[in-house]
């Protein structure tokens, strides 16, 4: 299915108490260029989503936006050593004085750095494999708005290609009937010069036969039938057609080039600007296909 160069999806979900927020757009490009937008605690991920991204699309120029938010997790910790000093010091304490009373986690607990809090550790190789899942949705909703402008350009695509073998049958019409009347011509100017002498009908069928010859394009038509049929399977494959379309679509323009400095005929004339019309209208469509 062809798909558009152009889009724009967005996904946003909750990962392990994460809101994670994913933007995708593009606009039309050469060869596929992917940026990333994140926040750079995340940047260890960065790898990872171009490679998402490289797999949904294969060319123009991508911007991936991210954000992240979670509610921050405390963890305390407890020194272990240093509350077991304390705890042997208060002992001897009151061993020493002959104090009363039970040495408490509660008293512990008092003793300055026996208990720290910090920020919980997160597990970077889950966060990345969250954010990815998000991007893939986002990617899809991305891709899904390309297919359906891609829809479009195919078929306005094609209906210009009709346009164009439209023309082509009537330019193989025309061209016969352009060979009679340069016959008739020729032969009406022969006896308007020659008078009364007998005219070399041998000499005429030749000169006829060798501007036939100059003028003959069927070997043009041809072959547009044959790059308008491979246009039309290009259309209805699976794969990225951008790059060989705009290829086919200049071998088009050649065929119609060369039927027009091989034909004087005024119809035929202005039927191969109409065709050129049509090829310049879809190389511009052309240019928005992946």
């Amino acid at each position: 299915m062809v798909k558009s160069m152009t889009g724009y999806g967005r996904a946003r979900e909750t990962r392990n108490k994460r809101d994670i927020t994913v933007e995708v757009r593009s606009v039309n490009n050469r060869y596929l260029d992917c940026t990333v937008k994140l926040p750079r605690a995340y940047v260890f991920a960065e790898d990872a989503i171009k490679g998402r991204v490289q797999k949904a699309v294969s060319r123009g120029k991508v911007f991936v936006t991210i954000d992240s938010s979670a509610a921050e997790v405390s963890v305390v910790k407890v020194n272990e050593p240093l509350a077991r000093s304390y705890y042997e010091a208060l002992l001897r304490l009151k061993e020493t004085f002959g104090l009363s009373g039970e040495v408490t986690p509660v008293e512990l607990s008092r003793c300055p750095d026996v208990l720290s809090v910090t920020k919980a550790e997160e597990d970077l190789e889950t966060l990345a494999e969250d954010i990815c899942q998000v991007t893939d949705a986002a990617l899809a909703a991305y891709n899904r708005m390309r297919s359906v402008e891609g829809v479009k350009l195919a078929e306005d695509i094609a209906g210009r290609a009709d346009t164009i073998e439209d023309t082509v049958a009537r330019v193989e019409a025309q061209s016969p009937q352009t060979v009679s009347a340069y016959r008739e011509r020729l032969e009406s100017k022969m006896r308007e010069v020659l008078a009364s002498t007998t005219i070399d009908e041998a000499r005429i069928l030749t000169e006829t036969a060798i501007f036939a010859d100059k003028i003959a394009v069927d070997e043009e038509t041809v072959r547009l039938h044959s790059h308008l049929s491979q246009l039309r399977d290009m259309l209805q494959g699976d794969e990225p057609v951008g790059r060989k379309l705009d290829f086919l679509i200049q071998e088009i323009n050649r065929e119609c080039n060369t039927i027009g400095s091989k034909c004087s005929d005024l119809t035929i004339t202005q039927d191969v600007v109409n065709m050129k019309a049509e090829v310049e209208k879809i190389r511009e469509q052309v240019q928005n296909i992946e």
